[in-house]
């Protein structure tokens, strides 16, 4: 008879169910580090490594600019996050965002034919962030902060953007501004709209928010109106952070007190960042051939059910609907384009052509379920890179100008 053996060390509690297709994808990860020159004998090994490597060292030394045509740096993007706003996770700290980051890292890849390696912080401290990745930047051609909460995540960014010359992108932030208003000029089209009339309210103030909201002033929009989870921002409360204290003076002239039921009085565009419900009762009172775009994941701030009930266009955040406003749309095009012609920053100007270069791409096609084109379709990261390396040079910010 053999005896029974109970395994100590086995942990019964331990959140891996290693029969899911899901855990079994991400075994081992889903990244990996591949040569690009072959090391098949001696002679490769010495022009790879010592000695010949050497040559090509000296060189950058002489002169940095070499480095962007000798290394890799010309098409390699550094993903950081401290791991504070995970997706609809939160703050779930460095190491378990790095799946995330992993998952960034091959959409860069997948879609745009630039490498990407993801970096989790162990910290929170703006000042030891922003120091971290200054020290980082020489291995890099440009930053992309991931999933850092805010308003942290606005000062961060703006340091980065003043202290170094390679491209600094906020994706949360300008990512999902971008496919927004590339949506949304859709949107407007198909409804007969103009965006200077626009009445909009945007649910949430976070990073996307503040955004969405600077990209839709840029593109015309003046009548805007942002709520949280104490209704309207408006410049007579008393509880907002500076950038909530933004939002307050930019929408001075049409923000009122009050819930956000009573912002979508007669409001023609529903935007939601904010991962929280909006009530029906507040859609019901949106004027005719309302636009609704409730992008919080998994769950919509508005069901697609009831948004269809009341609005002529409905856009979520869920590749199984219709009109998925997904930042994959933005973020791979925008840095292919900004890599190519070694843009020294990514302005205000190629972010507006981006998202007309994505809108764009819709054509004679638009309708209700179609106002956006899907991450898949081939046409999306040429088209932005385009737009983006031909507003790069009109805009004197590309040092390689041809």
């Amino acid at each position: 008879m053999v005896a029974s053996h109970i395994d100590t060390d086995l942990d019964l509690t331990s959140p891996v169910d290693p029969d899911d297709p899901i855990f079994a994808l991400h075994r081992g990860g889903k990244m990996a580090i591949a040569a690009t020159v072959p090391l098949r004998d001696a002679d490769d090994l010495s022009m790879s490594y010592t000695p010949g490597v050497a040559k090509v060292c000296e060189a950058i030394h002489t002169d940095p600019e070499v480095a962007h045509e000798y290394t890799w740096v010309s098409n390699t993007v550094a993903v950081v996050t401290d791991g504070t706003a995970v997706l609809g996770l939160g703050d779930i700290g460095p190491a378990a965002s790095m799946p995330v980051m992993e998952g960034k890292a091959v959409l860069f890849k997948r879609f745009g034919g630039v490498d990407a390696i993801p970096i989790a912080l162990d910290t929170t401290d703006v000042d030891e962030i922003v120091e971290t990745v200054v020290r980082l930047a020489p291995s890099f051609g440009g930053i992309n902060l991931e999933d850092i909460s805010a308003p942290r995540c606005f000062e961060i960014e703006q340091r980065l953007i003043e202290r170094l010359d390679i491209p600094v992108f906020h994706d949360d932030q300008h990512g999902t501004a971008v496919v927004t208003l590339a949506a949304l000029y859709n949107a407007v089209r198909l409804t007969e709209r103009d965006m200077s009339g626009l009445k909009v309210v945007i649910s949430g103030a976070g990073a996307a928010g503040v955004a969405i909201m600077k990209i839709l002033q840029a593109a015309g929009v003046r009548r805007i109106q942002v709520t949280d989870r104490s209704g309207v921002i408006h410049q007579g409360r008393t509880d907002l952070n500076s950038a909530k204290q933004w939002i307050a003076d930019q929408s001075a002239e049409y923000a009122r007190p009050g819930t956000i039921v009573d912002a979508l009085n007669g409001a023609d565009v529903y935007i939601g960042v904010s991962g929280g419900t909006t009530p029906e009762e507040g859609i019901a009172q949106m004027a005719p051939d309302a636009i609704i775009f409730a992008m919080a994941n998994p769950t919509p701030e508005v069901h697609p059910d009831i948004a269809h009930r009341y609005a002529r266009v409905v856009a979520t955040g869920r590749s199984d609907y219709p009109n998925q406003i997904n930042n994959v749309l933005v973020f791979p095009g925008i840095f292919r384009g900004a890599l190519d012609v070694r843009a020294t920053r990514i302005t205000e100007n190629m972010k507006l052509a981006a998202a007309q270069a994505i809108a764009d791409l819709v054509g004679d096609d638009l309708h209700e379920g179609y106002v956006i084109p899907s991450p898949f379709d081939p046409r999306v990261a040429q088209a932005v890179s385009r737009a983006v390396t031909d507003s790069a040079r009109r805009e004197g910010v590309a040092r390689r100008p041809y």
